[in-house]
């Protein structure tokens, strides 16, 4: 390999085994920034894409995977103003879109994607952030508006979304309450929230001994399906506010309206898709990066390491969904 070719891997169709190949150096192009990729973190839609059922992505296969990195910025396209060279930088930067993917040695990647990683964060600790916490921030801050004091519900709790959602809304001073399994009692309660079992307790019991009745004032939905409907029970009456980062399948708004409460959806990758709203990744993103360094927002992070050569492994505990913590690629070899 030389100076101008890099390693990278490649998925050529769905459900094929992760092919290592050696390809051109991208160029930074106008507006772009060149990163020497150092981490990827691997999110469930990333195995999704792989397995050909997510559509909504747009990444036509054969394709290289990953969305999040966190890397070090190595040049620089014409008109790039808000980065230098040498800068350790993080972000959603491809993966989906038809965007190179961040499972490769580099990246030529629009510069409104990215922001100055957190210093107190390692590189695998900042490529666990990006998809996660833009998501969980779009949900809350941009479309909830969420403010002090207010009573906030978030659905799995301890998931990725769902960890950093707890974290933003304790930060922004809401009373949180998570749910999740019993197992993951003690994280929740540790990232600040009132942990609720959903196994133990039914969506009424506990929006009768945690709101009086009354529901919550946001709820965030994070995991999809019946968690959706029973979200739209758990909103408090007039005035009350629904967001999910989930919202497939048919549901019924009956018990929403009844309740004069309103619904938000997030798609986060659309500035990835259309390349419009670009920079608002970034100004979330340097937005976590402060709370991050205020010590008010962490990532949970699998201590497990993976890397180019245990590729398979990391994207079979991801799809299996039993993963505790978000699973890192070290873009090593």
């Amino acid at each position: 390999m030389t100076d101008l070719t890099m390693q990278a891997l490649i998925i050529e169709s769905a459900n094929t085994p992760f092919k290592r190949i050696q390809l051109a150096k991208p160029v930074p192009q106008q507006g772009q920034a060149l990163v020497k990729i150092k981490a990827s973190g691997v999110n469930p839609l990333d195995t999704k894409i792989r397995a050909g059922v997510a559509a909504h992505a747009r990444q036509a296969l054969p394709a290289i995977l990953g969305m999040d990195l966190a890397g070090t910025v190595e040049a620089l396209g014409p008109g790039v103003t808000s980065l230098r060279v040498g800068d350790d930088v993080y972000g959603l930067a491809g993966g989906i879109g038809g965007l190179q993917g961040t499972l490769a040695e580099y990246v030529a990647v629009d510069a409104e994607l990215l922001a100055i990683k957190p210093d107190t964060l390692s590189m695998r600790e900042a490529a666990a952030l990006p998809l996660a916490a833009i998501t969980a921030w779009e949900g809350l801050v941009d479309r909830a508006n969420i403010q002090a004091d207010q009573t906030v519900l978030i659905h799995g709790g301890a998931g990725g979304v769902g960890s950093v959602a707890v974290q933003i809304a304790v930060a922004k001073g809401a009373k949180v309450y998570a749910t999740g399994s019993a197992a993951q009692k003690n994280t929740i309660e540790g990232l600040g929230a009132v942990a609720i079992d959903y196994n133990e307790h039914p969506v009424e019991a506990y929006v009768e001994r945690h709101t009086g009745g009354a529901g919550f004032d946001i709820v965030y939905d994070t995991v999809g399906g019946p968690v959706l409907d029973s979200s739209f029970v758990a909103v408090r009456e007039y005035g009350g506010h629904v967001v999910s980062c989930l919202g497939w399948g048919t549901h019924r708004l009956a018990p929403l309206s009844f309740r004069a409460a309103t619904y938000s959806g997030v798609f986060t990758l659309i500035p990835m898709i259309t390349g419009r709203g670009r920079a608002r990744h970034r100004e979330i993103l340097n937005a976590i990066t402060a709370l991050v360094e205020a010590g008010k927002l962490r990532p949970l992070l699998r201590q497990e390491t993976f890397d180019f050569r245990s590729i398979e492994a990391a994207h079979a505990l991801v799809a299996s969904g039993k993963t505790n913590g978000k699973v890192v690629v070290d873009i090593a070899w």
